[in-house]
């Protein structure tokens, strides 16, 4: 038996229970008409049913072909043959032969060189060496290391506080009146003497990305100690223990200051390998993030305009700014009613 209401909102699939069958195609739910679940409720009309299939085709809002595909299919494997099969063919007899795969992989490894590199070398289209790569597998240059060619692997610590990332940016200071992004280039390079660098040290939390940065005037053992202090003090009003600090190996944290500071503070320093700024990459990438969004976003006319900014900025990364590296969600939201306590 099958059910109608009004011009067949309702319809009627095979033994299941009743279920509304939309007017326009749509791709946006799993229950829209040309998704598999819409698939297979028109070809059970049409199999289970006795539908016709100009009506069923009518009534599901696709063209009479393609009614009778999903029913074909329907018939031949059931509910399994809902679902896209690949494109691909079964047989390819001007794929790329096997040889010329295994030296495009070999060089790969071997000199790690992108695609138009290796097509010169192996004699073949740059478009089918990137085909050749997809499909064995091998990741694009910058998903790998440089030093090993293996894939980057990323490390994520399960709670804040396990570990802190602590690096120092070197950026020049902005002159009264403006730089060259202000003036222009010669102009800019006359006003800017004597103006000198501001050091921003940044902490960052591994898991949160939660972020604390001052600009200080340099990177000397005494002044990287006390912004340590006084990062594991603002982390602390923020609800997270310090547990363990990595950095460089820059001369001030390796001295007695830096390593009297973290026993007197209870945590564990670590270092990074040298010539490896990739195990501090977190820390770096948010000073790559803070110079995009921040210092180089906009001209400003003196170095007190652009200071001025940054604490609304720093506001915005931590409380408000969807990070990519944590699936969207923003700093403060990994850390335990942060969010909650900020508006």
């Amino acid at each position: 038996m099958v059910l109608e209401r009004g011009k067949g909102l309702w319809v009627r699939c095979g033994l299941r229970d009743l279920q509304p069958a939309s007017r326009k195609p749509s791709l946006s739910h799993r229950n829209a008409p040309l998704t598999p679940t819409g698939r297979l409720r028109l070809a059970r009309c049409v199999v289970e049913d006795g539908w016709p299939l100009r009506r069923a085709a009518e009534r599901f809002q696709v063209s009479h072909t393609t009614a009778a595909r999903w029913t074909d299919r329907y018939r031949r494997n059931g509910a399994a043959g809902m679902h896209d099969r690949s494109s691909r063919p079964h047989h390819s007899p001007r794929q790329t032969p096997a040889a010329i795969e295994q030296q495009v992989v070999r060089l790969r490894r071997e000199h790690r060189i992108g695609p138009v590199r290796l097509a010169a070398r192996c004699g073949i289209a740059a478009s089918t060496t990137h085909r050749i790569l997809t499909r064995q597998g091998l990741p694009a240059l910058t998903a790998t290391d440089r030093a090993t060619g293996e894939p980057v692997r990323r490390y994520e610590r399960a709670q804040p506080g396990d570990l802190l990332h602590i690096d120092v940016k070197k950026l020049g200071r902005i002159p009264d009146g403006g730089g060259h992004k202000v003036l222009g280039r010669a102009d800019g390079r006359r006003n800017k003497t004597g103006t000198g660098y501001a050091y921003l040290h940044t902490a960052l939390d591994d898991h949160s990305r939660l972020a604390y940065t001052e600009d200080l005037p340099d990177e000397k053992a005494a002044t990287c100690a006390a912004f340590l202090r006084r990062a594991t003090a603002w982390f602390a009003d923020h609800g997270v223990s310090i547990e363990r600090v990595l950095t460089d190996n820059a001369w001030a944290y390796t001295k007695n200051t830096w390593r009297d500071t973290c026993r007197d503070l209870g945590i564990s320093p670590r270092w990074t390998r040298p010539w490896r700024p990739q195990t501090n990459g977190k820390v770096e990438r948010f000073h790559r993030t803070l110079l995009d969004e921040w210092a180089y976003h906009q001209p400003y006319t003196s170095d007190a305009e652009r200071q001025a900014a940054f604490p609304d900025w720093l506001d915005w990364y931590n409380y408000h700014r969807p990070h990519t590296g944590i699936s969207g969600q923003t700093p403060a939201s990994r850390v335990t009613n942060l969010s909650e306590q900020h508006t």
